[in-house]
């Protein structure tokens, strides 16, 4: 069994899908629109080119998304989407992409269990841990 998040935006999937394939060096394996739907049924007008799917694979993870209809689009929180790194280059390298026009909750540092440890919002709204344990 595996776990992996299903984040949701307010019709930013597209761009912050491709944002996180470049920075986490992710392949995009699917990214549907609404009208990508089977059947007759056709989408209402204010979910016309917003994607009800995407997939992305970066190492053996997941990340999965969707834009929310018009009106429904409720704001993440309460979880944070965490990323382990071994190599403290790579974890300062992935927080400073992921803070870029985001938030910072905590700057990324050394903490009591990892070499580095940080939290942000990044610019889409979705808030991440960055996590470089220590050996132990």
């Amino acid at each position: 069994m595996k776990m992996n998040p299903y984040l949701t935006f307010d019709g930013k999937c597209r761009e912050a899908f491709a944002f996180y394939a470049e920075v986490l060096g992710g392949n995009i394996v699917a990214m549907m629109t609404y009208e990508d739907m089977p059947g007759d049924e056709k989408p209402s007008p204010e979910c016309v080119g917003l994607i009800i799917h995407a997939r992305m694979i970066f190492g053996d993870n997941v990340l999965m998304a969707s834009d929310a209809p018009k009106g429904r689009y409720e704001k993440m929180q309460g979880m944070e989407v965490t990323l382990n790194i071994p190599d403290e280059a790579e974890a300062e390298r992935v927080y400073a992409a992921l803070l870029d026009g985001g938030t910072a909750k905590m700057p990324l540092q050394e903490t009591f269990w990892a070499k580095r440890f940080g939290m942000l919002t990044d610019r889409f709204g979705t808030p991440w841990m960055i996590n470089c344990e220590k050996a132990a």
